[in-house]
């Protein structure tokens, strides 16, 4: 196990990537598909930053590159990450503020429909916002009832969407068990009842390449703390579509979303575009480290970190059948490579117990109940060797629980 490990990392063309990042004083990091590691570049420019945009420049920096940050770092996002033309993609609030903004956007722009097209498996943030639109907004949920060990299908789509479909509201990577959806032909589907898309790119973006533009996605959410590795806390993003941009309108109409906001008019005008979807002071301190994230992933390419990270999760998957599922561990993430994401999760009604064990040890996976382990793995940060560490000590203590 060892040896194979210690082959797959010498072979491995994203290997040096490693360095780039700040050491972690762990045997095994193996939840990177909830909090990025930092940076060393990080670590350097948030220190140029207080001495010289900050420290020097005070509040001449808003004029002198600042206050364009959430549109400048979104078209980064979307030409590195989301394959998304410019003047599509904002970053501002979290997710949960975003989410809400571009829900509410959506459903007010399909004003004669009352439907709104939600699944029992996707992250609680999605399903609370759309649950207090519904009630805000008089829509009916209509809901999927999504297997957890995989995911939502075209086919159920189409089983539930029709007429009073307003918007549909899914995950491209379903957070507990890393199942890949097929968004070209979901949305399509919705498109072909009338109905707007939101996707969720939280477990996806910056680990799956995607090609927003040419699938035809009308709206997109997005975090930037897991595999953008901008941070606990960094602002999310969102991606709207050119085409909804002068129907859809946002309901939290702030001053820095204005159409001039220093003029400090008497009523609000919004700024054109995807500048309307910002609310207030962008911010700018949460920005930086995604920035440099963004930086390598270009470096790198999507299409190898991808690769590495079909490779690591391979990886798990063989190690959990060898020392794992003899323990009664169940595999809960799809095998096929072509409907996973970047994490693989193992279900045992022993892991709630032991995943606070495995991080005294110095393996740090996370547990989403009700008996989910998963195991995330960020491609650039992350060997082989350490997946093949961590999983081992997994075993261990799976083995002393029996």
């Amino acid at each position: 196990m060892m040896e194979r490990a210690a082959a797959l990392d010498a072979a491995d063309p994203l290997a040096a990537y490693r360095d780039r990042f700040v050491p972690a004083p762990v045997v095994a990091y193996l939840d990177g598909n909830s909090l990025g590691r930092p940076l060393l570049a990080t670590r350097d420019n948030l220190v140029r930053f207080v001495d010289q945009d900050w420290g020097d420049r005070l509040i001449r920096a808003w004029d002198e590159g600042w206050t364009e940050t959430p549109t400048t770092l979104g078209d980064t996002i979307g030409r590195v990450a989301l394959g998304a033309a410019p003047g599509q993609t904002v970053v501002g609030d979290s997710t949960t503020v975003m989410l809400y903004k571009v829900a509410r956007a959506a459903l007010d722009a399909r004003p004669a429909r009352t439907e709104i097209v939600l699944d029992t498996e996707n992250f609680p943030t999605d399903r609370y916002v759309l649950e207090g639109i519904a009630a805000e907004r008089g829509a009916t949920l209509r809901w999927i009832d999504a297997d957890p060990a995989t995911g939502v299908t075209a086919s159920q789509v189409a089983g539930v969407v029709g007429p009073e479909t307003a918007i549909v509201l899914l995950s491209h990577v379903a957070y507990r068990s890393g199942y890949l959806a097929d968004v070209p032909a979901i949305t399509a589907v919705a498109h072909d009842a009338g109905a707007l898309v939101i996707w969720d790119l939280c477990h996806s973006v910056g680990v799956v390449p995607m090609e927003v533009d040419a699938w035809g996605v009308d709206i997109a959410v997005g975090c930037t703390y897991k595999y953008l590795n901008g941070g606990p806390g960094a602002p999310a993003f969102a991606y709207v579509t050119t085409a909804l941009q002068e129907t859809a309108r946002q309901p939290i109409q702030g001053w820095m979303g204005s159409a001039d906001p220093f003029a400090m008019g008497p009523r609000y005008e919004p700024a054109p575009g995807i500048r309307q979807f910002v609310s207030g002071t962008p911010p700018v301190l949460g920005m930086l480290p995604m920035r440099d994230m963004l930086n390598l992933i270009d470096e790198a390419g999507l299409d190898a970190i991808r690769a590495k990270s079909v490779a690591l999760t391979e990886f798990v998957l063989e190690l959990a059948d060898e020392l794992l599922v003899p323990l009664g561990v169940r595999v809960s993430t799809p095998r096929d490579a072509a409907l996973r994401g970047g994490h693989v999760t193992l279900d045992h009604p022993a892991f709630r117990e032991i995943v606070p064990l495995l991080w005294k040890r110095g393996v740090l996976p996370d547990f989403r109940p009700p008996h989910g382990m998963r195991v995330g793995l960020s491609p650039l940060s992350t060997s082989f060797t350490e997946v093949a560490e961590g999983l081992q000590i997994v075993g261990d203590e799976l083995g002393q629980q029996q």
